[in-house]
């Protein structure tokens, strides 16, 4: 099987072509700091070729969702050393996933404070949960020009505490409507400025927050999750595919691992503009390692590394219930069921209590 051939991405030679995909387990406690569940959760998963972890905070204003954690304090640097390091005991690599909301949280979680964005636009038709219950969204505050920049800067200050922390590498969370997502679909950015109006700046903010991961990571540690079809949380612009064409064209001039792309999982019937083969529409535009995300099995994810043009597969919910998946892909063994219920936030249930086989 190609997925549990080893391949080499950017640097780092992995046991094979299974990922681990970024997930928000919200398990953090309320100083963003992750514990020895985590620890576990993560060691447990370790025969994974590459674990991508939870997305993780940038700084207190990046917070957008309860219980995340954070890697913009010395205390949450010395947590996560002990999650790399047991990553690390049992021969498995692991990358930190930075995340800044934007406007997808609620002052509710933010002491008071509320969300930023590009511009002043709120999602609407959605709710954010909260530790009170679910609630609409607010309109966000419109960042003023230098703390764009401040931002960008902030997020080389995270690449810098995660390579203390001792992560592989970094994946910049350029997708779903987050921040950087954000800036990048016209629907949610009517800036004036240099980080808005054309796709060329409209992109800046992306192509810049890239730049300094790689200042801190060097060649081969970096990668980008991009969703260039997924509508949720407002992402809505008037010409994706060229967007997304210039972005990843330019993102291929720099020295990166990989290029991790969600496939369309959404409806689109309300957006036909919007691309729906994704790798076929944006794959080609790069030539370095394409990881592709999106409701995969065992057996869809064996065809589209035989199909060439992805070369890892990241694997969610089915990461959440097999901690052992890799053995289960090697035996095409049965899965263990995930419990959604159990998904965000709460104990040891339905986190690190999912059975391994039993060979």
């Amino acid at each position: 099987m190609k997925l549990l051939q080893k391949t080499q991405l950017g640097k780092l030679e992995l046991n094979n072509s299974v990922v681990m995909a970024p997930m928000t387990r919200s398990r953090a406690d309320a100083n963003g700091l992750v514990g020895q569940m985590t620890l576990d959760y993560y060691s447990q998963r370790s025969s994974a070729g590459l674990i991508i972890s939870e997305a993780v905070n940038i700084s207190e204003d990046a917070l957008g969702s309860p219980y995340t954690p954070g890697i913009y304090t010395q205390e949450q640097v010395d947590a996560w050393k002990k999650v790399t390091s047991a990553v690390h005991e049992k021969g498995g690599k692991i990358f930190i996933q930075l995340w800044h909301t934007g406007r997808v949280g609620h002052s509710s979680v933010r002491n008071g404070v509320l969300p930023v964005a590009p511009s002043a636009i709120r999602i609407e038709g959605q709710q954010h949960f909260t530790p009170t219950g679910m609630q609409d969204y607010e309109v966000p505050r419109e960042l003023k020009l230098e703390e764009v920049k401040d931002i960008i800067k902030q997020y080389g200050i995270a690449a810098k505490n995660s390579l203390e922390a001792g992560f592989d590498g970094v994946e910049l969370h350029g997708a779903f409507g987050y921040l950087p997502n954000q800036f990048l679909v016209d629907g949610s950015n009517k800036r004036t400025d240099e980080f808005g109006g054309s796709i060329e700046n409209r992109s800046r903010f992306v192509l810049e927050i890239m730049k300094e991961l790689v200042n801190v990571f060097g060649e081969g540690r970096v990668g980008i999750k991009l969703s260039p079809s997924i509508p949720f949380n407002g992402m809505i612009d008037s010409d994706p595919k060229a967007l997304y064409t210039y972005l990843i064209t330019e993102l291929n001039k720099m020295p990166l691992a990989y290029l991790h792309l969600m496939e369309a999982l959404f409806p689109l019937d309300s957006l036909p503009h919007y691309p729906k083969d994704i790798l076929g529409t944006f794959g080609q535009l790069f030539d370095k390692k394409i990881i592709t995300n999106g409701g995969y099995s065992r057996e869809t994810g064996e065809k589209a590394l035989e199909n060439g043009i992805a070369n890892l597969v990241s694997f969610g919910a089915l990461y959440v219930a097999n901690p052992d998946l890799v053995k289960r892909f090697e035996l095409n063994a049965q899965y263990n069921e995930p419990d959604r219920n159990t998904f965000y936030g709460g104990s040891d249930k339905g986190y690190i209590d999912y059975p391994f086989l039993e060979v």
